[in-house]
This record gives structure tokens, C-alpha cells and sequence, in this order.
């Protein structure tokens, strides 16, 4: 046998016992841990046992994360704009650009929202309506839109938004 091969059985060998948990066997109360695996789940979570990486790296234990599903903003503007079609959907940049949409054959509108921040206030969102006007025979032009439409949408999305906070914050 080459030396290769030498230290490789011997590592297949030794293997498990560098990989075994090298903590004290500890019994439970078979009447106090639940059968169902997400009820353990759940409480080993509120107890605080199980591996997260920042567990593991010994950070703050105080840290939030806000996910999507989470931020009544985020919930809010994807609500407004449920009756169009979206093209980019993306919450860890902080925007939402949907599709041309358009009832009539010339014209057709796009919106863009970006997050400037997760509070729910007015200068959180900046919206962006582009307006797309296709002449037949002729060039298609674009513009950015300033009409009442920017104005509808922030003051539907941040009522909204209150309200889903609302709602969060009674449970």
C-alpha cells in the first residue's frame, strides 16, 4: 500500500470520532418534548437552543432581521400594484418595477417604486411612472409621468401600510 492510501484509511477510520458531539448526553422528559417535529421546532427556537450563524460567530444576539413578508410597506406597495404585471421584484435592493401596461394600443404606463427606507412615511418610497406614447407608423417615446397618479399611489400605499402595522402590532 502507498502512503496515500495509508492516510486516507486512516482518516476514513478516525473520521467519526473527530466528527461526534463531544456534550454530555442530557435525558428529557418524554411527557414535556413534543412528538410533533414543528412543535419541537418551536420550542427549541423560544428556549434558544439550535445553531444559527451568528450563534456560531458569537455576535449580538439583539439583532432584527426585517424580512419581506414582515414590512408592511413592502406589503403594502405590492398590494397597490397588484393589477399589473411585475418585471423586477427585488426586496434586498429595495425596488419594484412593473411591466408596460396599457389599456389602449398607443399608450401604455410603468411603475417604479424604490424603498428609501422601512418607516412608513411619505419620503420612504420615491415612485416613478413612466408613460410610454407609440404613434402608429412612428417612433415610441417615453417620459417620466408628474401627475396625480404619483400622488394617488404614495397616499394608497402608506395607508396601507399603516394599517397592516396596525394589525401587526394587535397580535
Amino acid at each position: 500500500m502507498t502512503n496515500n492510501l495509508k492516510v486516507l484509511l486512516i482518516l476514513l477510520f478516525a473520521a467519526p470520532f473527530f466528527l461526534t458531539n463531544c456534550s454530555k448526553f442530557k435525558p428529557t422528559n418524554a411527557r414535556e418534548t413534543p412528538t410533533n417535529a414543528l412543535e419541537r421546532a418551536r420550542k427549541n427556537v423560544e428556549e434558544g437552543r439550535g445553531v444559527s450563524i451568528g450563534g456560531v460567530l458569537n455576535r449580538d444576539k439583539n439583532t432584527t432581521y426585517e424580512f419581506s413578508t414582515s414590512n408592511p410597506l413592502w406589503r403594502a406597495s405590492l398590494e397597490a400594484l397588484d393589477f399589473l404585471p411585475l418585471s423586477v421584484v427585488d426586496y434586498s435592493g429595495g425596488i419594484i418595477v412593473t411591466d408596460w401596461y396599457g389599456d389602449e394600443i398607443n399608450e401604455s404606463i410603468k411603475i417604479t417604486i424604490r424603498f428609501l427606507s422601512n418607516e412608513i412615511a411619505a419620503n420612504s418610497l420615491k415612485i416613478t411612472v413612466h408613460k410610454k406614447n407609440c404613434p402608429i407608423n412612428s417612433n415610441c417615446s417615453v417620459n417620466i409621468l408628474n401627475s396625480k397618479i404619483n400622488n394617488e399611489l404614495l397616499a394608497s400605499i402608506v395607508k396601507k401600510a399603516a394599517v397592516l402595522e396596525k394589525q401587526k402590532s394587535k397580535r
